[in-house]
């Protein structure tokens, strides 16, 4: 892997949520959703780890993330893209990966197969397509980051970070690949957004064999045994 500069795990995270109230702090095994999260980001080789919040869920936050090695830092609560921006200043990375909260099963030894493809491309922007969703992660170039921020004022780009790069295609360097077909599984999702993806994820941690920590193992077993939403399909 070649580095040009310090990296950055930037995982966003945040208490508030409608459809399933203080998601992040529901229990996954042994851990909260948000604490899976962050010992899976841990693994990836980077300089920094740290979690952006806003100043409602600070504290609340502010524990899991210090046991579990992250810094923690807070921004606005619904303006996304700069709670970013304010942690590109602060930390300085040449490029950040860019993870939520609501993926306790994020792959993060994809992450980091996808952090060096970016890396050698030299791109603005990298992720693997066809994984389960709640699987991936994006990989940015910082400076392209603030160069967004400072461009677009749709409400859909700040909430969202990233797609004012990929919406401008022409302009920014895109390293959008297929992920390895032992992981592609598109149909797939490990996100957690409502109480029946949390009933499906609190029956994968619950499983005797482990196979949250083999990826190819958990997509086999997901196809076998299909979110509960596909089978309504």
């Amino acid at each position: 892997m070649v580095r040009s500069g310090k990296i950055a795990v930037f995982l966003q995270a945040r208490i508030g949520s409608t459809r399933l109230p203080s998601k992040t702090l529901l229990q996954l095994g042994s851990m909260s959703t948000v604490s899976n999260a962050m010992a899976r980001l841990k693994k990836i080789n980077a300089d920094y780890h740290v979690l952006l919040t806003d100043k409602e869920s600070f504290e609340v936050l502010e524990k899991e993330a210090l046991q579990c090695g992250f810094d923690i830092m807070e921004g606005p609560a619904d303006d996304v893209i700069k709670r970013f921006t304010i942690a590109i200043e602060k930390y300085n990375p040449y490029v950040f990966i860019r993870a939520t909260a609501d993926n306790p099963l994020v792959f993060y030894k994809e992450a980091e197969l996808i952090l060096g493809k970016h890396l050698e491309k030299n791109a603005d922007h990298s992720w693997f397509l066809g994984m389960p969703l709640g699987a991936g992660v994006e990989i940015v170039k910082a400076e392209k980051l603030l160069e967004a921020e400072s461009l677009t004022s749709d409400p859909y780009d700040r909430e969202h970070v990233t797609p004012y790069l990929y919406k401008n295609s022409e302009k920014y360097m895109l390293n959008h690949l297929k992920a390895p077909e032992e992981i592609c599984y598109p149909e797939g999702r490990i996100t957690m957004d409502t109480l029946i993806d949390y009933n499906y994820l609190k029956e994968i941690f619950d499983l005797q064999q482990d196979i949250t920590k083999d990826t190819v193992k958990l997509v086999k077993w997901l196809k076998q045994n299909p979110h509960p939403d596909m089978k309504k399909c």
